[in-house]
């Protein structure tokens, strides 16, 4: 089995109401990448993002870009344990 990371990234800006959850979920599902997001009461979005190292530090990259609506003011990114998660999901 490939070696397998995760992070936590924590994504603020204009990122609720802009279909940000959903893009997240098509461009991690694209990489092969498993997790989960969702939006949090401040406005932020969060996400838990593992999978092979090369497809993640490419989806964090892409976070700071967003879908076309977004606008993101900051990633912040915290390593952690991957949990050996199946899919990707939006959580409510």
């Amino acid at each position: 089995m490939t070696q397998q990371i995760a992070f936590h990234a924590r994504i603020t800006g204009r990122v609720q109401g802009v279909a940000f959850r959903a893009w997240v979920q098509a461009e991690a599902e694209g990489r092969g990448l498993a997790g989960w997001v969702r939006n949090e009461a401040d406005g932020a979005v969060t996400a838990l993002i593992e999978g092979p190292p090369d497809a993640v530090r490419e989806m964090l990259d892409a976070l700071h870009q967003g879908p076309d609506r977004a606008r993101v003011e900051r990633v912040e990114t915290v390593p952690t344990e991957p949990e050996g998660l199946k899919g990707f999901a939006i959580q409510r």
